[in-house]
């Protein structure tokens, strides 16, 4: 009797002993949090999209850490050529929460903390995806601002490290990827004619609901409503939301004092009251000829340039019909041959081109008053 109270009294002490290590593990991982960081855009132009990154935090430890797939030198050989093609490479950068915040916070950009619903195992997994991409040989990669950016970099290191499906509520509009651009430019008319003067129509499609979440804000809103699907349970991909950094000011820059629109509408009336001297006085003035095939020129140059860019859709930009390089071949012509209108004739057939084109492609602001100033060119030179 008194072996089985022994045997009994040893089983009890093993029970409490398990369930006392099961609570202190449990009390472990449950000090972790994995959180996705929405950092609001600033007012900077490479800031004005937003950012995301990765928070790592231990409580128990104190290790609060923030994988920041954003970085990029701009001390790099030929950096500006290299951004061009597209062949920007940007890297994992790691540094502490404190660090992290403390940028934003004197940006006066807010930072949205949305604290990961994952398993302990699946923590793990994501710290140690985190530590090997982070290695000297890996961390690099090449920089898309729409496939494949600091935003989806963030989004699919926590997709693998999850033992399950993520089910994304589609609850946005279809969009195009210019339109979701304006919405971040619109109080930025330089910045927006910028970026759509290098995109081509390729980005006038409609997007599906995981492509728009190339965009920070997009993808925390898509994170707050999915689910997590494993073994044929749904858990809520995101615990809980709360500011990690609260919104300050933002000093803006004084702009330009012109728009876009208004710099090309001076632009066709300066051409428009030429041409009228011109038609009276029967006769052409190369100069006002040379100053505007060189302007075109110079910014076809660029336009050609990134037709051969990895950057998203460029390749397909309509827009080098009206910006390109020719002018400068014809520029010497121009003046060695007073009635020769070879160049006009092809100009034409290009800017009628250029608004049939419009039917496939948004053009930047101001392009199609450009296209007019253009035409005047033309019918100056066909009437004298």
């Amino acid at each position: 009797m008194k072996k089985i109270k022994d045997i009994y009294k040893k089983l009890l002490i093993g029970v409490f002993a398990l369930i006392i290590s099961q609570l202190a593990y449990s009390q472990t991982s449950d000090s972790i949090e994995v959180s996705l960081l929405t950092c609001a855009p600033g007012t900077k132009v490479y800031a004005l999209y937003g950012h995301t990154a990765i928070r790592y935090h231990d409580l128990r430890t104190g290790e609060d850490l923030a994988f920041n797939y954003g970085v990029f030198n701009f001390n790099q050989p030929f950096f500006s050529l290299r951004f061009l093609f597209g062949l920007t490479d940007y890297e994992l950068g790691v540094c502490p929460f404190r660090y992290f915040a403390e940028e934003y916070r004197q940006r006066g950009s807010q930072v949205t903390e949305q604290v990961i619903n994952m398993t302990t195992q699946e923590k793990a997994a994501l710290y140690h995806a985190l530590a090997v991409n982070y290695k000297d040989e890996n961390k690099v990669y090449r920089y898309n601002c729409l496939y494949d950016n600091c935003t989806t970099r963030a989004r699919d290191m926590i997709e693998r490290s999850i033992q399950g499906k993520i089910k994304y509520v589609s609850g946005e509009q279809e969009q195009t990827y210019r339109e979701m651009l304006h919405q971040y430019t619109s109080k930025y008319p330089w910045a927006k004619f910028g970026v759509d003067l290098c995109l081509g129509f390729g980005a006038d499609r409609h997007i599906s609901s995981r492509e728009q979440q190339f965009l920070p804000d997009y993808m925390m809103i898509d994170a707050e409503k999915a689910q997590i699907m494993s073994d044929g349970i749904f858990r809520p991909l995101v615990k809980e939301s709360r500011n990690a950094v609260v919104p300050g000011v933002q000093i803006v820059e004084q702009p330009f004092p012109l728009s876009p629109i208004e710099c090309a509408f001076i632009l066709l009336i300066i051409a428009v009251v030429l041409m009228v001297v011109e038609l009276r006085r029967k006769r052409v003035f190369r100069i006002w000829d040379t100053i505007l095939m060189t302007l075109m020129g110079l910014a076809g140059i660029f336009i050609l340039a990134l037709m051969f860019s990895q950057h998203p859709t460029t390749s397909t930009n309509l827009q080098i019909l009206l910006l390109n390089p020719l002018p400068l071949f014809f520029i010497v012509r121009l003046w060695r041959k007073k009635q020769d209108r070879l160049y006009w004739k092809i100009s034409l057939a290009l800017i009628i081109l250029f608004f049939i084109g419009g039917a496939l492609q948004d053009y930047a602001e101001g392009m199609t008053l450009v296209a007019a100033t253009l035409l005047t060119r033309c019918i100056t030179h066909f009437k004298l």
